[in-house]
């Protein structure tokens, strides 16, 4: 049933969508030119159509919109120069070289603009295989190319207007599937068989996931005029679901416990079986929810929460019969019945006749990345400090030199091929192009082996025209989210459609091969030779972006108990930079240590950094849920000097990094107390709960000060200048 259902789920996503999309694109014009007897053209317009696909990601239309109209220009443009000059090997070299540094450089504005860079380079690559017949003259044969930008671009465009939510129903679904795989993560705390320290480095992992995730959907939702304005139920539905999931997200990070004590104290309970099932159980909700929105239909609940709550309580009592303090497990019931009632609200949506719906778009554009195309950020960047230029220059070096190689040791009639693998295979870090470089002779390997056996045991052409079909559409809908899969399939259809032109496929293979191993060592012997980016470079910044934003969140903390009127924008724009610097960290963590040991520094130090920063945002989050809400005789000066404290011991965390030109000032908080609050606190259950939140607040910190301060970072700072 659940394979069957993920299966189900895969057939509903953008990504097979996309799938179909491209290979609807690609095949029409050949086909059709096919049928008029000039296949060559055919594959021009075709080859246009997938190379515009390239820019064609998840987003608003308008973006998308934009980025593929420049790309058709660019598909024109370095079409017709590209065939103009073919003859020249000198000619070619000096535009390969100039669009390669030029196309690389436009990543500073965003990873849109680096794809359409990438795509540019394709265009050129692609254009030195000639194509056309001989009869076909420069211009015509950019024209063809042209023309199938232009149409796959129409084709898009009009499926997006068609069915204006589809993208957006998607990306919340896979936000949803992100989010209940969290909260299956979570729930492994409560199993004694599952390593505490590694469970806390997935789940970092998958916050960052889900983050990413959240700002795609955000992005659709929120720049999307139709969706903001709509007055229909499905708009309306989407805008709260996704605030709701936000929400529940942030309930389960503030949900932080010492764990290693629980399992130590109730391991022989039925109490944490009783929390890993009924949480388990809300993420399969939460994987149905997603799944019928998916699929455009009205979900029905899977479970009764009741009885399982009723089940954690009986639990809970039969723990405290035993003499057991037994206060944290209920304020863990507390938290998985808060959650269970955001779930349900969650079905209750889809039941309304009308979504409630109260949003202000002023709000919301403060929530949105607003991409900058200052040329002075080009400017910039223009400096071996960048790992943007460094990567800029490789990329030029390892062109020229893979095209000298093709020319000089041609290894069949494509060995541009050499020159395409080094364009995807080759990453700005050293750990992205091992890791695509790996997947990419793989994938190429385990397809082609799959290609020939299907070419040798099929020999009717339908069969293998229906093979080419699923192949095609697969290699289009995997290679964004899983390359080596991507790549699996492409090589296979790659294969079929030679055959289809008459050529060897055993040479095409062998070829294919050739050229993939080729290309593959020269972009990775180049990432650790060339102006190498090895992250250990990057990571104090990256630090101290994230404890900054921690303690503009704790700040955040002080002005509710300090009694200063605190807006839920500013409360959300923080606990997003959060998030942002959350997942930004984590993921030059991932990538520094995939990276060889003698460039790690403080690999181990940096793990419990990442794990401390976690615990803080849960113990920050926490906080904020009491004091937001609390009454005013629960609150104390006490409260205030204490949490004062914490941020003060975090600054002096702050100040040990040494900031460079281009960082964001720090400036401490000076908040006064706007309310007369009582010296001491009350013994009242509200005001021990904050008490103690704000002493676990205070104790993370200083265990954060303290590996910064074993790291030692400023002589790192000196040692690496």
């Amino acid at each position: 049933m659940k394979q069957t259902q993920a299966i189900k789920t895969f057939l509903y996503s953008q990504y097979f969508a996309d799938g179909l999309r491209i290979a609807f694109g690609a095949i029409v014009p050949a086909v059709i030119f096919y049928y008029l007897g000039d296949i060559k053209t055919g594959i021009a317009v075709s080859l246009g159509a997938v190379i515009t696909s390239i820019v064609d990601t998840p987003g608003p239309t308008q973006d998308r919109r934009n980025a593929m109209l420049v790309l058709v220009g660019m598909i024109f443009l370095i079409s017709f120069l590209t065939k103009s000059i073919i003859s020249s090997d000198l000619a070619i070299a000096i535009l390969l070289s100039l669009l390669s540094f030029s196309m690389s450089m436009i990543a500073v504005y965003g990873t849109r603009a680096a794809s359409l860079g990438t795509a540019s380079i394709l265009v050129m690559i692609l254009n030195m295989d000639d194509l056309r017949t001989t009869s076909d003259s420069s211009f015509l044969h950019a024209l063809y190319a042209t023309i199938g930008g232009a149409w796959y671009m129409l084709l898009s465009l009009t499926l997006t207007q068609f069915r204006p939510f589809r993208l957006s129903q998607q990306a919340l679904a896979e936000c949803m599937q992100d989010t209940a795989a969290y909260l299956r993560l979570k729930a492994n705390f409560y199993d004694i068989q599952v390593d505490s320290e590694k469970n806390y480095q997935k789940l970092i992992d998958q916050q960052v996931i889900v983050h990413q995730h959240q700002d795609t959907v955000r992005e659709l939702l929120f720049k999307s005029k139709a969706i903001v304005k709509d007055t229909t139920t499905l708009g309306r539905t989407l805008v709260i679901i996704f605030t709701d999931m936000v929400d529940i997200f942030e309930r389960t990070m503030a949900t932080h416990y010492d764990y290693t004590a629980i399992r130590n104290n109730f391991g022989d309970t039925d109490a944490l079986r009783a929390f890993r099932i009924t949480i388990n159980r809300l993420a399969n909700e939460m994987d149905n929810l997603a799944y019928h929105i998916n699929a455009n239909r009205r979900p029905k609940k899977i479970y009764d929460f009741e009885s399982d709550l009723e089940h954690i309580k009986a639990a809970i009592d039969k723990a405290e019969n035993l003499g057991k303090n037994t206060v944290i497990l209920k304020k863990i019931l507390v938290n998985i019945r808060d959650l269970t009632s955001k779930v349900n609200n969650i079905y209750q949506y889809f039941d309304a006749r009308t979504a409630p719906f109260n949003t202000n778009e002023t709000d919301l554009n403060k929530f949105l990345s607003h991409q900058s195309f200052n040329p002075k950020i080009f400017r910039d960047n223009l400096t071996l400090s960048s790992s943007t230029f460094r990567h800029a220059v490789r990329m030029v070096v390892v062109m020229i030199v893979a095209f000298l190689i093709s020319k000089t040791i041609p290894f069949g009639n494509h060995s541009y091929w050499i020159l395409m693998t080094v364009l995807v295979i080759l990453k700005p870090g050293w750990s992205l192009t091992k890791q695509r470089n790996y997947q990419r002779m793989s994938g190429t390997i385990i397809g082609g082996l799959a290609g020939i056996g299907i070419l040798l045991s099929v020999d009717q052409e339908l069969i293998r025209f229906a093979f080419l079909m699923v192949f095609m559409v697969l290699a289009y809908s995997f290679i964004r989210i899983n390359y080596i899969l991507g790549v699996m399939f492409l090589t296979p259809y790659l294969l079929l459609l030679y055959s289809f032109l008459g050529a060897s496929t055993f040479e095409i293979l062998q070829e294919r091969v050739i050229d993939t191993v080729a290309g593959s060592l020269l972009a990775f012997a180049s990432s650790y030779v060339i102006f190498p980016s090895w992250e250990s470079n990057n990571v104090q910044t990256s630090m101290r972006k994230l404890l900054i934003a921690n303690y503009n969140y704790l700040a955040k903390a002080l002005e509710y108990i300090a009694g200063i009127s605190v807006s839920e924008t500013d409360y959300k724009l923080v606990r997003k930079e959060v998030y942002v610097n959350m997942a930004n960290m984590t993921s030059i963590f991932q990538r520094m240590i995939t990276e060889p040991k003698s460039k790690q520094k403080n690999a181990k130090d940096l793990n419990k950094f990442l794990i401390y920063n976690h615990i803080l945002s849960s113990y920050s989050v926490a906080l904020v849920a009491v004091v937001a809400n609390a009454r005013q005789q629960s609150l104390a000066a006490e409260h205030v000097r204490l949490t004062r404290k914490a941020l003060k011991q975090l600054a002096q965390t702050i100040l040990q990094f040494k900031a460079n030109e281009e960082d964001e000032p720090f400036n401490e908080v000076d908040i006064k107390t706007a309310v007369a609050l009582p010296e001491v606190p009350g013994e009242n259950e509200e005001t021990k709960l904050i008490t103690e939140q704000i002493s676990f607040v205070s104790k993370i910190t200083q265990d954060l000060n303290k590996i910064c301060e074993r790291m030692d970072l400023l002589k790192e700072t000196v040692d690496a200048g």
